[in-house]
């Protein structure tokens, strides 16, 4: 076990690396006036200085170890054009927590209305063809929510969910953290695609379970079926769905794009958004690596997690393979 650890920490680190070399890469190819305040004012003699100030005009391979070399130390450059001068750490710092607020009540939402949702297509696709309408209208909510692209169905919500409880309660045009109200659509339709994904998984797994032989015996020995399905079925059916559920969970946490700009939420989410309308290439850049490592780390602890919760994954020695 700690030998496959060591080795999926290794790969993470390795991906992450190249991840990180790649996005520099890419972002040199970027118009340099991204890297100036008063780019349009600016002689070609104070360009080359200002250059020379970042280290842009030595090699690319120096740029990328004294890149490395400060990313190492925890820094992450300074802002050009979003807050001029400014750390990016201190301007991801002011943004997180907020996203996380919201990151965190999605997961909630999505967790606590996805599980129930995939058993009880579960139980209704095992069960007589009246009750077989529970899966098909969980199915159909499925589709809809994977189908559609998230952008589409997130406009559907502001426009007529903000009319439906601005009938009820004043509703503020834009996000509030001091009012409640406000976080109901945001978090809502940030929970929708995980929602979707919890009770697909969960049905599926569950449904490929009730087959299996030690069910079957279960019910020849008269365990009741309620028990069979939440000490046997589900248990066993959780294991798979754990792998993914850290890196949903950090993505969540990290905010979305398209619902905290719709919303006008200063958080991560907005602040990717403004500073690529500002070209302000050092912060994009320093938010690109964030998202990827998040996805990274949240792949990482998926594999381990679920190694170690499932005693009947066994790790061989040629390929790691489980």
């Amino acid at each position: 076990m700690a030998k496959y650890i060591i080795k999926r920490v290794l790969r993470s680190v390795a991906t992450l690396l190249l991840i990180v070399i790649s996005v520099f890469l890419l972002l040199r190819l970027m118009p340099i006036e991204g890297y100036f305040t008063n780019y349009e004012k600016m002689t070609p003699t104070q360009i080359r200085v200002g250059l020379a100030n970042l280290g842009l005009d030595r090699p690319i391979h120096i740029q990328v170890l004294n890149f490395l070399k400060t990313l190492a130390k925890g820094d992450l450059g300074i802002s050009n054009k979003y807050r001029v001068k400014y750390p990016i750490t201190k301007i991801i710092a002011s943004k997180m927590p907020l996203s996380i607020q919201i990151g965190l009540m999605a997961m909630g939402v999505a967790l606590v209305c996805g599980a129930p949702i995939g058993i009880l297509m579960a139980k209704s696709a095992r069960s007589t063809s009246r009750l077989k309408l529970f899966d098909k209208l969980g199915t159909v909510f499925i589709v809809v929510i994977e189908a559609i692209p998230a952008s589409v169905y997130y406009l559907f919500i502001q426009i007529y969910g903000t009319e439906l409880i601005g009938k009820l309660i004043p509703l503020p045009t834009l996000f509030d953290k001091d009012k409640a109200i406000t976080w109901v659509l945001p978090v809502f339709s940030l929970s929708l695609g995980t929602m979707a994904w919890a009770a697909m998984w969960i049905r599926r797994y569950m449904v490929d379970e009730s087959t299996k032989d030690y069910v079957l015996l279960a019910r020849a020995k008269g365990v009741p079926p309620g028990t069979i399905s939440r000490r046997h079925i589900f248990r066993n059916a959780v294991v798979p769905l754990v792998q993914g559920i850290p890196t949903t969970l950090l993505l969540t946490l990290m905010g979305s794009l398209y619902v905290e700009s719709r919303y006008s939420i200063p958080g991560m989410g907005g602040l990717l958004v403004d500073v690529i309308k500002r070209q302000d290439n050092t912060v994009v850049q320093a938010l690109v690596l964030v998202y990827s490592a998040t996805s990274i780390l949240g792949l990482l602890l998926g594999d381990i997690l679920m190694a170690l919760l499932d005693p009947r994954i066994r790790l061989s020695g040629k390929g790691d393979t489980r």
